[in-house]
Parts: structure tokens; C-alpha cells; sequence
């Protein structure tokens, strides 16, 4: 079995290289940067010089791309080449709407498809131990496992096409919020003389204590912002969910507030840098 990799960014980067390092078959990846490209081939891929030449020489064709709309621009042009026997694996983080249109015209083709967005951010790419949340039939998912392996160590099947997209943007958003509650109760802390690490020690002993916390208080204290996750990633995240709200008649004025603060980050010249620099916008800097 031969796999293919499109979106060679910071993620998709170390994603594509645990396929490479763990996978018996060839790995075709492609990205429209040359040099991420020519780092892979150097470790073993097949370099190509577009989406479709890796969908004609692969049996799983997996893609992780920024937005909704190049996952619509790459499916749009593999689906030529598609065929029977063939799954495509969309790991972008995107509308679930959309997620479920591609699925649909590639399954007319005669390919699966699944969703397999996935959770936490680079150093866990790095080490192949992302949490990975999919979407589509029992019988994809558990062919798909064993290379999703290759990237992750929590997998979990959360039903049909676009299933996988709702729980990432559920998680992201409820991020989000816990980011955000910390950022103001940590800030309300300092000014009252308490420093990051105090508060962050005191908030563990109780019904408070958070992974987010816990992941981000020594860059916090070192006001180290080395992007492990987007501001402008979240960003696209946060809006995603407002949308699946109003389409789905939910109120969520938490979140809504979590998406003022990604506003007003970006106009800020945030959006480059790690999202624990949202502090920023609550400090006033």
C-alpha cells in the first residue's frame, strides 16, 4: 500500500514524517513550498509536483491544509483520478459542511473518505502522539487505523462523515474558553502579585486545574510565544464553530466572546505567533 500527503505546513510536516519513518510502502507528498517538499524526499518521500500526480500514484491519499476552501480546491482536482479501492483522508481542520460535500463527490467516484482532524499541536506531531477524532463508515475507520497509528495514539471513531470536524470544533472551542478564563483570572492574579507559576501551582490543587494551563504556564512566565499553535489557526477554529452554532440553532455567548478576543488579536499583528499569546489582548499590550 502506497500512501500519498499534500500539506507539508507545521503540522501536516511531522505527520507525513512518521508515515515515512514507520510505513513499509512509498509516500508521495507534495506542497506548494518546494523546500518542505525536497526536506521530505531527503528522508525517503517521493516528491511530486502536484496533488493529482500523488492521487495517481497512491492508494490512501491523506491531506492537511489550512481552510475549507483548498480542501475544496485539492479534492476538486483529484477527483479525476479517483477510483475504487482507493480512501482519502482529510486531516484539515474545516466547515463540517464542507467536509461532508467532499465526502460525497469523492464517494461517487467509488474511493471512502474519512475526516480525521486532529488535536494537540507540534511537539505531538513530533513524537506521533496526536489525538485524532474521525468521521465515516465503521468499515473505513478500521481499515484507515493502523496508519492513523502512524501519527497519533488517541483515536476514536465519532460516527459518520463530518462527525470527526464537530468534535475537533467543540474541542477547540472549549479550548478557547479555558484559555480565555485563564488569561483574565492569571492576569487578575499578577496585578494582585502573584506571578504564572504561583497561580498556576495553586490552581492544581483545586477543581480549576487544566491540560492547557498545565502545557503553557513556563512559556507564559518566559512570555515565550514560539508558535506551537497558530493565533490565526484558532481564529479560523473559533469562527468555524460560531457558524455550526447558528446553523444548528445553538446559543454559545462563551464562545462568542473567546471569538472577540481572536478578533481583536489579529488586529493586534498577533495571528503569527503561538495562541497563548492571546494574553496579550486581555493585558492591554
Amino acid at each position: 500500500m502506497d500512501i500519498g500527503f499534500v500539506g507539508l505546513g507545521i503540522m501536516g510536516e511531522s505527520m507525513c514524517e512518521n508515515i515515512i519513518k514507520k510505513h513499509d510502502g512509498k509516500v508521495f507528498v507534495f506542497d506548494y513550498v518546494k523546500e518542505k517538499v525536497d526536506k521530505l524526499a531527503s528522508i525517503g518521500a517521493v516528491a511530486c509536483s502536484s496533488s493529482k500526480e500523488v492521487a495517481e500514484n497512491c492508494d490512501v491519499f491523506i491531506t492537511m491544509v489550512p481552510k475549507s476552501e483548498h480542501s475544496r480546491s485539492v479534492y476538486s482536482e483529484i477527483i479525476p483520478v479517483l477510483h475504487e479501492g482507493m480512501t482519502c483522508i482529510d486531516m484539515s481542520t474545516i466547515d463540517p459542511s464542507v467536509s461532508v460535500e467532499i465526502s460525497e463527490a469523492v464517494k461517487k467516484t467509488g474511493a471512502e473518505f474519512i475526516d480525521a482532524p486532529v488535536v494537540k499541536s507540534k511537539p505531538a506531531a513530533i513524537a506521533g502522539k496526536l489525538g485524532i477524532y474521525v468521521g465515516g463508515s465503521d468499515e473505513a475507520y478500521e481499515a484507515m487505523k493502523p496508519i492513523l497509528l502512524y501519527m497519533g495514539e488517541n483515536i476514536i471513531h465519532m460516527g459518520e462523515n463530518g462527525k470527526g470536524l464537530v468534535m475537533k470544533i467543540c474541542h477547540n472551542a472549549l479550548v478557547s474558553q479555558i484559555q480565555n478564563g485563564v488569561n483574565e483570572t492569571s492576569t487578575l492574579a499578577a496585578k494582585n502579585g502573584i506571578d504564572i507559576l504561583k497561580y498556576a501551582e495553586a490552581i492544581s490543587y483545586g477543581g480549576a486545574g487544566n491540560w492547557y494551563l498545565d502545557s503553557k504556564k513556563d512559556a507564559l512566565s518566559r512570555e515565550d510565544y514560539t508558535t506551537a499553535f497558530s493565533i490565526e489557526n484558532e481564529h479560523k477554529d473559533v469562527h468555524i464553530c460560531l457558524n455550526l452554532a447558528k446553523e444548528c440553532g445553538v446559543s454559545m455567548p462563551g464562545e462568542e466572546n473567546a471569538v472577540r478576543v481572536y478578533d481583536k488579536a489579529l488586529k493586534m499583528g498577533l495571528g503569527k505567533e503561538d495562541f497563548c499569546a492571546t494574553i496579550k489582548v486581555v493585558r492591554g499590550e
